[in-house]
């Protein structure tokens, strides 16, 4: 990828090639993290997890903010929520579900968790109704998402508390043992985000002269590409733990994931963007909300029995799908 952006590589070569690289760094900075994890101990190791599990992707929308894409940012929110809800928790019961029948979960934490991804829906959409029926003058949508931003991190520091004070959301705790030592771990965690950082920096840029040359629309891109890039790794062992009978973990991972990106990355990208001239506003499209209530909605009632099948998980996979097509040809 580096020798292809110093030779000015054509567009069709850079993009595909930083989108790698970004996946393959996005894996060892996961790895990295759980290895100093397992170091620090169960409650520091998950806080660590909790801080940088989405760490690539957080750094991969700072710097399209610093572009001033900022329609690709809240695209790709949108998107990594509906991506775990949807996609990563319905191939990793479609494919547990084959593998071992009828599977079981914790009713209990999967209903904290659908209940958080309600609230995230609600958190993200008064803004829009906000912008589109509240009265002229003040507070403008830029001070009202700053002042949602700062509920919605105490409500992830809130959900961080009771994670590590109940043992039974515990039990989706990794286990195993550190593949790296303590300070290998720390130096790969530091090499792999600066790594991570410099890749950004030439896939972002790639970015808008995709969509002016191949006419991709920015919000296919938010919605799908860019989460698919920041997450896949991650994505993947979800789906390998729910094929071992491991859903409680699974799940932990996928619907996890979907909260950090809306209680902690969200926060930072609104409260970073007047720093880095770009505010970001809590304002979405209908399309970008309808598609996060479906989700919220359906994972919420799949929920609600601490079973899943296969065809649970082919049906959310498939409404992931269909939110695909929809984002691919909207303009």
């Amino acid at each position: 990828m580096v020798a292809a952006e110093l030779l000015h590589a054509p567009l069709a070569l850079v993009f595909p090639l930083s989108a790698a690289a970004l996946v393959g760094l996005a894996w060892v900075l996961g790895q990295a993290t759980e290895s100093l994890g397992h170091h620090a101990g169960p409650r520091v190791g998950g806080l660590l997890n909790a801080t940088f599990g989405n760490a690539a992707e957080l750094i991969i929308t700072l710097f399209a903010l610093a572009a001033g894409l900022t329609t690709v940012v809240k695209a790709s929110i949108i998107g990594s929520i509906i991506g775990n809800a949807l996609l990563v928790l319905g191939a990793s019961m479609l494919l547990g579900g084959l593998k071992n029948g009828t599977q079981s979960f914790s009713a209990t934490i999967a209903g904290i968790n659908a209940s958080m991804l309600a609230i995230v829906a609600a958190a993200l959409a008064l803004p829009t109704i906000f912008a589109l029926t509240g009265p002229g003058g003040r507070p403008s949508p830029t001070s009202l998402s700053i002042e949602v931003a700062a509920v919605m991190l105490l409500l992830y520091l809130l959900y961080l508390l009771y994670y590590f004070r109940h043992p039974e959301a515990g039990a989706a705790a990794g286990s195993g043992h550190a593949p790296f030592g303590r300070l290998a771990s720390l130096l790969l965690l530091l090499g792999s985000t600066a790594a991570v950082a410099y890749v950004s920096e030439a896939f972002v840029g790639s970015i808008e002269p995709l969509v002016e040359e191949f006419g991709i629309s920015e919000l296919f891109v938010g919605v799908i590409l860019v989460p698919l890039v920041g997450n896949i790794a991650e994505h993947l062992v979800g789906v390998q733990i729910a094929y071992r009978n491991q859903m409680d973990f699974s799940m932990a991972i996928s619907l996890g994931s979907s909260l950090q990106v809306a209680l902690l990355v969200t926060p930072i990208l609104v409260f970073l963007g007047p720093l880095l001239g770009h505010p970001l506003t809590l304002v979405f499209t209908p399309l970008e909300l309808g598609s996060l209530a479906a989700a919220v909605a359906i994972t919420s009632i799949i929920a609600l029995d601490g079973r899943s099948n296969w065809l649970e998980g082919a049906m959310l996979c498939g409404v992931y799908a269909i939110a695909a097509l929809a984002f691919f040809f909207s303009p």
